[in-house]
């Protein structure tokens, strides 16, 4: 038997064994250099090219594009069509792929491209009509804002004609499977409603309270009511009338971050070291591979300007020109209002208005799918608007929930950024304002003159009845709005005695103001230490803005740490959680990387409103809930004062809620670092990654976040703000851009923005500013000759 297995089976000698794994392990070696160096070639073939010339069709003179260190381009032109032109050209070279999803998502289009788990999605933004009111936009733009949305349009295509000519789109488009279509100034002006959208109004809120006054007593409902309601009685009825499941309506809803704001303040040359106004700006919104924002000079005879604008957009929205600088925060008022319709049971697609049923205007939308059969897709609108209850497969046969919304309206936000660019003093940026719609933002101005300004600016709706904390009926003509606030009339200051002035996204006017503007305000904690900060000192410079714009003081955990420590029986805490409590002893209040403190509060804080509303309101409904952090802080403010309500009775009083919390809160902790309390470190868990959209799908994440995650201070609630993701830590919210500009000097200012300003992973410049966002660091950008000495110049050639 052991002779016929040796015939059978050939034994090689030792060094012929040794010889064959050499051979395979080299042509195992050859194929991972071929497949590495096949897969370098397919992601360098689409880095656009910064230097040398290109030939464009369209172009009316030769434009010279200056990409400095940072990647920023300066764009130089001899006329306003050139200049768009060039523009939008060079924003597709770096964010074609960006681009083309941001109008796919705004549009209802993303599930041609994903598949079918974008459909509810898609009929989300089918259903609010952003596309739709881009559509009725367009007729109010003047002839000059058309041409530079037509110019914007025709450079995006030529690039991405040129690109798919050479076979070089981004890489991201091979992995999807599909190529960009033609743009269009309307796809332009549907990413600005998606902008207006991302910064809310406040529906949701109105859902979640429809849902409270639904499922509770009335009096705990009431609790989680940011004020009491005007006109209760017929308000409350209505809702409690209604028969729609606002977990099941809204299930699959699309809701902005409820963090979206930011902070800016402009200070006076009187306390300035420079003698000229300081400007700081640092808008707060979804943290990502590439940015939000995109950093660009454009140069023409008419136009010197220099700051960010949404890539898919002509011209600067945020920025400086040669005389004046202006930098937002969001307002955030109650632009949105639910309407509850009453149904005809006879005909689904009549409502009652009036004593009269009113038919709905249909809209048929076709949604194609990749990989599956198009889907046909009905809208209904009322008079008061979509109805938004009904997109995720949930139909009451009674009544619906129709959407009001100042975004739904035609406006001509474009228009104000064109014209701010041009502006040289406040009157005439001022002017340009009123172009300005939606979202309502908060302006502030700076100016070589030495003047500087506050604007709440944006369309305001003034209502008969009602202050749109709660869906209102819409069966009668006693909700409706009558207008919005009289344009002379929103908040503005026009340099006030203090100095400076400061907003981040907390109430903006006094009780005296004779106008509702908004239920909801950010906790105080950023504004008050941005006020505090500009009164420490007599006089401010540079280093002053940059520094409280990273500023991690928190003082949120100033207030409460003490009364959660006065409130927490130490006697029936595990030793674990007694010797989390003393990494409290020593802390200074600063959300630093290196320290335990900051992850046990906010793990706490998080805890807190965990305990207190998890088991009793189902998750689709929580993400509702706008403001809860408000709401918690005055919860326990009040039973800490002996006011104890009825959520937190419920659940065993306030030394209960806090030592139940603190438990949940220390094992969370544990769970991430360990069970040794002294050696947590906030930013172990607290890290900025900056994640490609398609990086969720494993391993993409290797390619598309080289970096990886780096440790950030800061949280929610300090001026440096970065938000982040309960369930894994990872930062995602925060202010990819920060600028400040001294007004001495307008044509430098002093910018950052997180991670870089390309979408191509192979570009030098794709993740080049992340180290400096996170340890707030600057580059600075000029608008004089100095970009032009290290600059790569890229030639656009007439063709």
């Amino acid at each position: 038997m052991e002779v016929v297995i040796k015939k059978k089976f050939r034994i090689w000698p030792k060094k012929r064994r040794w010889q064959v794994t050499i051979s395979v392990a080299l042509i195992i070696l050859l194929l991972a250099i071929v497949a590495v160096g096949y897969l370098s070639w397919l992601l360098n073939k689409s880095v656009p090219q910064t230097e040398g010339t290109i030939e464009v069709n369209g172009l009316i003179e030769v434009v010279s594009v200056y990409r400095d260190e940072a990647g920023i381009p300066h764009i130089e032109a001899e006329n306003q069509h050139d200049l768009f032109f060039a523009q939008g050209y060079v924003t597709a070279q770096d964010r074609i792929f960006q681009m083309d999803l941001s109008r796919r998502q705004a549009s209802g289009m993303l599930s041609e491209v994903v598949g079918k788990q974008a459909l509810d999605r898609d009929k989300f933004f089918r259903t609010l009509g952003l596309r739709r009111a881009a559509e009725k936009s367009l007729d109010y733009y003047s002839e000059e804002a058309r041409k530079a949305l037509a110019s914007y349009a025709e450079g995006v295509n030529q690039y991405i004609k040129q690109a798919k000519a050479a076979n070089t789109l981004p890489i991201e488009f091979t992995i999807m499977g599909y190529e960009p279509e033609e743009w269009t100034d309307l796809d332009s002006i549907t990413i600005g409603k998606y902008m207006a959208f991302d910064l809310g109004g406040h529906w949701e809120g109105q859902a979640f309270r429809h849902h409270l006054i639904q499922n509770f007593p009335e009096d705990k409902a009431l609790e989680l009511f940011p004020s009491y309601p005007e006109d209760d009685p017929s308000i409350i009825q209505a809702v409690k009338d209604s028969t729609i499941d606002i977990g099941e309506s809204f299930a699959g809803a699309v809701i902005p971050h409820e963090f979206n704001g930011s902070n800016n303040w402009v200070v006076s040359g009187e306390k300035t070291e420079s003698g000229f106004p300081l400007l700081a700006d640092d808008p707060h919104l979804g943290l990502a591979t590439p940015s939000i924002w995109y950093e660009t000079h454009l140069q023409s005879p008419e136009i010197n300007v220099s700051g960010v604008i949404f890539a898919g957009i002509p011209g600067i929205i945020l920025g400086r020109n040669e005389t004046i600088s202006w930098g937002v925060t969001n307002v955030g008022p109650d632009v949105q209002d639910l309407y509850i319709e009453k149904r005809n049971p006879d005909n689904k697609h009549e409502f009652l208005y009036n004593d009269k049923w009113e038919p709905a205007e249909i809209i048929e939308e076709k949604i194609f799918i990749k990989d599956e059969e198009a889907q046909d897709y009905e809208v209904v609108v009322t008079r008061h608007g979509p109805i938004m209850s009904e997109f995720a497969h949930y139909e009451d046969t009674n009544t619906a929930l129709a959407m009001k919304w100042t975004a739904l309206e035609p406006s001509t936000e474009l228009e104000a950024v064109l014209k701010f660019s041009k502006a040289t003093n406040w009157e005439e940026f001022k002017e340009a304002l009123t172009f300005f719609h939606t979202p309502a933002q908060n302006f502030v101005f700076a100016s070589t003159d030495g003047t500087i300004a506050y604007r709440a600016n944006g369309l305001i709706p003034i209502r008969k009845k009602g202050d749109s904390l709660l869906p209102v009926p819409g069966w009668t003509d006693e909700y409706e709005w009558e207008g919005y606030i009289p344009w002379d009339e929103l908040p503005t200051v026009v340099n006030p005695t203090e100095g400076y002035i400061a907003t981040a996204n907390y109430k903006v006017m006094g009780e005296e103001y004779p106008y509702h503007i908004s239920n909801i305000w950010a906790q105080p904690y950023r504004q008050q230490r941005i006020q505090d900060v500009l009164e420490s000192k007599e006089k401010l410079n540079v280093d002053d803005m940059m520094q409280l714009q990273f500023d991690h003081y928190n003082l949120q955990a100033e207030e409460f740490v003490p009364i959660l420590l006065k409130n927490t029986d130490i006697s029936n805490l595990r030793e674990i959680d007694r010797e989390a409590l003393e990494t409290f002893e020593n802390w200074d209040f600063t959300d630093s990387t290196d320290l335990a403190a900051p992850l046990l509060f906010h793990f706490w804080m998080e805890e807190i409103a965990n305990l207190l509303f998890n088991n009793d309101i189902s998750e689709d409904v929580l993400k509702l809930f706008e403001g809860k952090g408000n709401v918690v802080d005055q919860l326990i403010r009040e039973a800490h004062q002996g006011k104890e309500g009825i959520w937190i009775t419920e659940k065993g009083g306030l030394q209960n809620v806090l030592q139940e919390s603190l438990t949940n809160a220390v094992d969370r902790a544990s769970n991430f670092q360990g069970e040794k309390p002294a050696n947590w470190k906030w930013g172990e868990v607290h890290a900025a990654e900056f994640s490609h959209p398609l990086s969720a799908v494993n391993p993409l994440h290797l390619l598309f976040n080289r970096k990886g995650a780096l440790p950030m201070r800061g949280s929610r609630v300090t001026v440096g703000a970065a938000g982040w993701n309960s369930e894994t830590g990872k930062v995602n919210h925060g202010a990819a851009w920060r600028t400040v500009v001294d007004m001495k000097n307008p044509l430098e200012s002093y910018n950052v923005v997180g991670p870089g300003q390309s979408g191509h992973v192979m570009s030098p410049w794709y993740h080049d500013q992340m180290d400096d966002w996170t340890e707030g660091r600057y580059h600075q950008t000029f608008m004089g000759d100095e970009y032009r000495e290290e600059a790569k110049t890229l030639v656009l050639q007439p063709k």
